[in-house]
This record gives structure tokens, sequence and C-alpha cells, in this order.
């Protein structure tokens, strides 16, 4: 995967700085520029605000392989895929190569011992997390939730969220939409 090309590319082909795109993202031009010069892999939050300032979707930035119809994903290919974070988790994302898909699919391990509990995520749209295995809490805004196998939650992502693994591992599914701006 080679991310922060694809960061760079899209941002010079619509004649941008990267102060324009920091800005719109709300972070620093020097955390953009170590993203692009693939000095830091952002957390999935992060790409979510970037896709947004450049008017297009996380799948593309991940993936120039478009296609239409179905994917198939394979465990095996699910699980040697995983991207690891500077944040404490690792994550993969099931069907890049379709770019007009509605929903943004994930697969994410959180490592406790990994794990810093000071992120706190926000970005537009919705996220439904599904928890696989293990057992974490959650909080979005001042709520927190206990979330073991089998359960679920659906919330407004915009809302300050974030996790904290009680098991040394949880692995657990999340849907993300992003924004109608990043969808025109």
């Amino acid at each position: 995967m080679d991310l922060g090309n694809k960061i760079k590319k899209l941002r010079t082909e619509q004649n941008r700085n990267l102060m324009d795109i920091a800005n719109a993202c709300g972070f620093s031009k020097s955390l953009l520029s170590k993203i692009e010069n693939g000095k830091t892999v952002p957390p999935i939050s992060t790409l979510m605000k970037i896709a947004d300032a450049l008017g297009t979707k996380v799948s593309i930035l991940l993936d120039d392989q478009q296609r239409s119809g179905t994917i198939f994903t394979d465990k095996e290919t699910s699980t040697s895929k995983m991207v690891k974070t500077e944040k404490g988790y690792s994550f993969f994302t099931f069907a890049v190569e379709r770019s007009e898909k509605l929903m943004q699919p994930f697969l994410f391990i959180s490592r406790k011992k990994e794990h810093d509990s000071k992120n706190v995520y926000s970005h537009n749209g919705e996220e439904f997390i599904y928890i696989l295995e293990g057992e974490m809490r959650y909080k979005v805004g001042s709520s927190e939730y206990t979330l073991k196998p089998g359960d679920s939650l659906y919330f407004d992502s915009i809302e300050k969220h974030t996790l904290i693994p009680i098991t040394d591992e949880v692995k657990y599914v999340a849907v993300f939409t992003q924004s109608k701006a990043s969808e025109e």
C-alpha cells in the first residue's frame, strides 16, 4: 500500500498545498507531511478526514485497483493484509477494490498492551461496530459501554469516541459511512 503517495497525488492534482488539506482536516501540516512521506500510518478517523477534504473515499486512498460487483475476501487475505497503526491497533479494509460502495467495512484488532487510552476519535458519518472476540469498553460522548462478543454499537461518529481493551486483544468489525460531501 502506497497510501502517502496516493494522498499527495490527489492533493497535487487538485492544486492544493499541505496547509489547505491540513486545515480542512483540523490537524497540522507536519502530520500530513509525515503521512504523505510514509513516516506514519494514520488512524481510520484521520484517513476519513483526509478523504473528505480531498472529495474522495477511504477506499480510493487505500487501493487503486477499482472494480464493481461482488467482492469476495477470504480469511487468509484479511489476516495477512492487516495494517498496523501507531495508535495501538491494526486494521484490514474490506472491498477496497470497490470504490463506489456506500459502506466502509473494516476488521480491527486492538491490543491492550499497545493501546493508548488517550486516543479520542471523531469524524463525519455514522459507525457500527460488532465484537467478534475479546472485551472492551467503548465511550461515545459521555456514555460508556462494556462490549463482549456478539455485542454491537451504532452511533454518529462525529461524537468523540474511544475504546479501551479489557482483554489482551479485541477483534471487531466496524462499518463507517462518510459524509455526504465526500459522496458528491
